[in-house]
């Protein structure tokens, strides 16, 4: 049986992740360095936390009781670095051979300017109208992902009107935009083209320009929700410390590419989500690769995964407020960011908010949520027991988000 043709480039940039896997390898390589010899002493192999030496002793011990050499540790760890090899490149090969496409039907547009569009997605409803603001770094359809799996869909079959901010691809001018003029020009527009008021709903990135934008126009939003949004940048645990202290060094290394391109490139910014969890590109696609091609699970990762590698570029004076503003200075959190020369202050929202918080987000740490919804003024405040993206488009998001944001928007007059 002939193979399929690639239908698809990811998971991207590809070079990186497989070098990642290699890394991964050279280390468990020369963590089992000591054990060819039976010193057991890792002075010269590659450094290992405590809790990994602990381990490797007692694996060490049990070689020694039941009377193998201590070579046979190292012959393990070669082959199950081998076999995790090729489930890694089987994973990555059956994805990119998937038959998957999606196919879902255009939405009316209710506006656009340059390469954003509004979209309708129950025209013929007279429900409350909610208007969903996405992340600028990740395309919209993550909230209409399938026929399955789309909260949008799901919202006008409960008899609302969602609408959906499609930021579409930034184009020259969108590079020249900066946060205010993204944010009291284009976003505001958008809202002002809705035939109303509107509850709004911002998802991540889009939960502060969705803030912004409602402290800013009480006049035409209502209430205000917030999935994922994140406010404490300095907030988590100890790596995420650590990487924020990188940021000052890394900045003048994105730099050419910013003034040359005019964007922060997609690539780079997928580089920067990997350095949340290095080896967890290479495990998912080797679980991928043991799943059955035509079941339900595998079409949901295919369709998550092209989602996640269709990324758009971001507008270098958005990257650079963002990344030195938002992440290096903390400035929302500090009440340091303006926009328009007003300070974006979330105690000062005089409406009915929502702020939904999933528990095992690793993007947005919890705890950087929780700070936003401590700063506003009686939020329902919804603990999700799911991921970042899995709110709101994985396997359980209809209990773990749909419902809930539901039943929020339900109670709202």
């Amino acid at each position: 049986m002939s193979q399929r043709p690639n239908r698809r480039r990811g998971p991207r940039p590809l070079p990186a992740h497989l070098q990642l896997a290699m890394m991964r390898g050279a280390m468990a390589w020369q963590t089992a360095m000591p054990f060819a010899s039976g010193s057991g002493n890792w002075s010269g192999g590659w450094p290992i936390s405590k809790t990994g030496q602990e381990k490797a002793a007692r694996i060490a011990q049990g070689l020694a009781e039941s009377g193998q050499r201590p070579e046979a540790f190292w012959g393990a760890v070669q082959r199950q670095l081998l076999v995790q090899d090729g489930a890694l490149v089987a994973g990555i090969a059956a994805y990119r051979r998937h038959p998957y496409e999606r196919d879902l039907p255009a939405q009316p547009v209710l506006w656009a300017e340059g390469g954003s569009r509004l979209l309708d997605y129950a025209p013929d409803s007279a429900g409350p109208l909610v208007l969903f603001v996405p992340s600028l770094v990740n395309r919209a359809y993550v909230l209409d992902l399938t026929a399955e799996r789309s909260l949008l869909r799901h919202l006008a079959e409960e008899g609302l009107r969602p609408l959906l901010l499609d930021w579409g691809w930034p184009g020259e001018e969108e590079r020249r935009l900066d946060l205010t003029s993204l944010i009291a020009g284009r976003l505001e527009r958008a809202i002002a083209a809705a035939p109303g008021p509107v509850i709004l709903v911002g998802y991540c990135m889009g939960g502060l320009l969705a803030l912004a934008a409602a402290l800013r126009r009480p006049d035409r939003v209502r209430a205000l929700g917030l999935l994922a949004t994140p406010w404490d940048f300095h907030a988590g645990d100890e790596s995420i410390r650590a990487r924020i202290a990188s940021l000052p060094a890394l900045m003048p290394l994105l730099e050419p590419q910013l003034a040359a391109q005019g964007a922060l490139a997609t690539d780079t910014i997928q580089l920067l989500f990997a350095g949340i969890d290095p080896w967890g590109i290479a495990q998912k696609f080797r679980a991928f690769s043991r799943l059955p091609p035509e079941s339900d699970r595998a079409r949901l990762f295919v369709a998550l995964e092209d989602w996640l590698n269709d990324g758009t570029p971001l507008a270098a004076p958005i990257a650079r407020e963002c990344l030195q503003g938002w992440y290096i200075r903390n400035e929302p959190h500090r009440l340091a960011w303006r926009v328009a020369g007003g300070v974006v202050d979330p105690a000062a929202l005089s409406m009915p908010s929502f702020v939904a918080i999933p528990r095992a987000d690793r993007i947005v740490p919890p705890e950087s949520a929780r700070a936003l919804a401590a700063r506003l003024p009686s939020p329902v405040i919804h603990e999700a027991p799911a991921g970042h993206i899995g709110m709101v488009a994985g396997g359980n998001a209809r209990s773990a988000l749909w419902q809930p944001l539901r039943e929020w928007l339900g109670s709202l007059r």
